[in-house]
């Protein structure tokens, strides 16, 4: 009879786990520097097409 499903689950990945190739903590400092800019810069442009949209959409509605 086979390994039950749920232990050859676990088992499995266990041993996937342990061939990965972690980053260092200089490379994960790094990249999350990254990704945090990367989600600041695009805050900073989404709010400033928010802002574009509504001062445009105000401007029709007082011109109408």
């Amino acid at each position: 009879m086979s390994q039950n499903k749920i232990v050859q689950y676990f088992t499995d990945s266990y041993q996937e786990l342990r061939r990965v190739t972690w980053p260092t903590k200089n490379q994960a400092v790094r990249l999350t520097a990254i990704v945090l800019g990367f989600c600041l810069f695009m805050a900073a442009v989404i709010g400033l097409l928010d802002f574009l949209f509504n001062s445009g959409y105000k401007y029709l509605i007082m011109i109408s």
